[in-house]
């Protein structure tokens, strides 16, 4: 049995993510709440962090030293960067990186110390699941609704397949610490297309997405 950390950022992501829990209870650890259950044989861990990278750091950092998982797992949802991702498409990062981040002498993206490229673990069995994709996700500090938004994101990552604002914060931290990190995303919208993407979002969360969440939980399961 291993404990494995699940890390969201929104409230409306862990109410999708806590039903797949069984005997669960919860934990507050420095005014942060941490719910604990089971998915298979496996202990689960899952906190929400807060929305952004600061608060996605503050709370991995709160989390591994609260409970020490063999794993951590970055889910909820993201914006579509790649002209073959969808709406209800699941991407599993292959790696993780900052898309606002540059400093002088540094290539744009890598903060000192880090790599420019944060790994993340791809589990076995993903190949041939439907709407399961790989790529990098990138993470910052703006919700991205424009095309131009995506286009500048591009031009310093032209692997992007999602965007989000705490993946990377998420695995700059496993990796600095030695813990492995899977983060998988849910697109909920995509900005490079034509139409309303504020609405967009909206609409995806006015359909309960559910199923969509249970492939995190199919996925920890095989692990």
């Amino acid at each position: 049995m291993k404990t494995i950390a699940i890390i969201v950022a929104m409230s409306k992501e862990l109410r999708l993510l806590l039903p797949l829990l069984r005997d669960t209870a919860t934990q507050t650890v420095h005014g942060t709440t941490f719910h604990t259950g089971f998915i298979g044989d496996h202990r689960i861990v899952a906190m929400e962090c807060g929305i952004g990278k600061v608060n996605a750091a503050m709370g991995t950092t709160l989390l591994l030293d609260s409970f020490e998982p063999d794993l951590v797992i970055n889910t909820g949802v993201a914006a579509g960067a790649a002209d073959g991702v969808a709406v209800m498409d699941i991407v599993v990062a292959t790696g993780v990186a900052h898309h606002d981040f540059w400093c002088i002498g540094e290539e744009w993206g890598r903060v000192p110390g880090s790599p420019r490229i944060i790994p993340a673990v791809v589990p076995e069995g993903i190949g041939g699941m439907p709407h399961v994709k790989t790529g990098l996700i990138c993470s910052g500090e703006l919700f991205i609704s424009r095309r131009e938004e995506i286009d500048t994101i591009l031009s310093h990552f032209p692997d992007a397949a999602a965007v989000d604002m705490e993946s990377a914060a998420i695995g700059q931290v496993c990796l600095t610490r030695g813990v492995p990190f899977i983060c998988m995303r849910l697109i909920s919208d995509t900005p490079w297309c034509d139409h309303d993407n504020s609405r967009q979002y909206d609409d995806f969360w006015a359909e309960a997405p559910e199923h969509s969440f249970a492939v995190v939980e199919k996925i920890i399961k095989s692990l």
